[in-house]
């Protein structure tokens, strides 16, 4: 019983995650991926203190934040600030179907710094895993042109840059043995004063052009929120929930590879972006690479 309760909370967080790349791009032709963040940041806050108030969790989130406040001051930096904003940046110079493909590649990224950093060896298997998610990042990229100046390297190299931020984040998790949820309302918490103080900053260096007008209540604005409510918020503690439920992890971790194909779909008929072939080969070698990883 809990094993199938946990496959329909997977599916449930699999399908939602599926919606947030066209989402992100509705959020930004209205705002700034500084104010896309910002909105979906401080949703995030209130979602997650909503779950907290209903599991009476408060007393023991509240000592957390006075244990390691600057632990999660540093993680918040990570994520959602530096992650988010960059992640966002790489959407608003790419197509959909570019950003969300090669952002699902962090994991490959997570084996390259765990080397370094946790001390581990790469096998055979893994090399040629990340060689095939690789081959498929660069044949989205380039979408199968020989000319590399048709490439957009800025946007690539954002959506590569948050891959690298998003897998630090996790490696750092790695030993941190507090609760998720209240874990994750600290690093949002915390991302938010980030964020408030980088919108001081801009304003003060740059007063003249930073007067920007923030487009209350348009469709970026709901976007914002919604992003903030199913991609940093909800379909975390429906995940997290899922994974402590079900005694085959294996079957629901699998799910994930579902989510960006369903992604396409969205992006087809909600943003009309055409899907390349050459998006559709790419994402395959991704996704290949990445259950390679995981068997190996």
């Amino acid at each position: 019983m809990n094993q199938r309760k946990a496959i329909y909370l997977a599916l449930m967080a699999v399908l939602l995650w599926s919606t947030v790349a066209t989402a992100f791009k509705l959020a930004l032709r209205d705002l700034s991926p500084l104010q896309l963040l910002t909105i979906a940041s401080i949703t995030s806050v209130v979602t997650f203190a909503a779950i907290l108030s209903m599991q009476g969790r408060w007393r023991e989130t509240l000592r957390l934040g006075r244990q390691r406040w600057l632990f999660y001051l540093g993680l918040g930096l990570i994520n959602p600030t530096a992650y988010y904003w960059v992640l966002f940046a790489a959407y608003d110079q790419l197509p959909a179907q570019q950003a969300q493909a090669i952002n699902y590649t962090w994991a490959i990224t997570m084996s390259l710094l765990a080397v370094p950093f946790l001390q581990q060896r790469l096998t055979r298997k893994e090399l040629i895993a990340m060689l095939l998610a690789y081959a498929g990042v660069f044949l989205i990229a380039t979408g199968g042109h020989w000319d590399l100046r048709q490439t957009n390297w800025l946007g690539i190299g954002l959506a590569l840059a948050s891959t690298l931020l998003w897998a630090s984040y996790w490696l750092i998790n790695t030993k941190n043995t507090d609760k998720p949820v209240p874990a994750l309302f600290w690093c949002f918490a915390f991302g938010s004063l980030w964020l408030a103080l980088l919108h001081v900053g801009q304003w003060w260096w740059q007063p003249a052009t930073n007067s920007v007008v923030w487009p209350w209540f348009s469709t970026g604005f709901w976007a914002g929120i919604y992003v903030g409510l199913f991609e940093m918020g909800i379909t975390f503690f429906l995940w997290l929930t899922a994974m402590r439920l079900a005694t085959k992890t294996a079957q629901i971790s699998t799910l994930i590879f579902l989510s960006p194909f369903v992604s396409l779909i969205l992006i087809y008929f909600v943003l009309h972006e055409t899907i390349q072939v050459t998006t559709l080969i790419g994402l395959s070698l991704i996704c290949v690479g990445l259950y390679r990883l995981r068997e190996s």
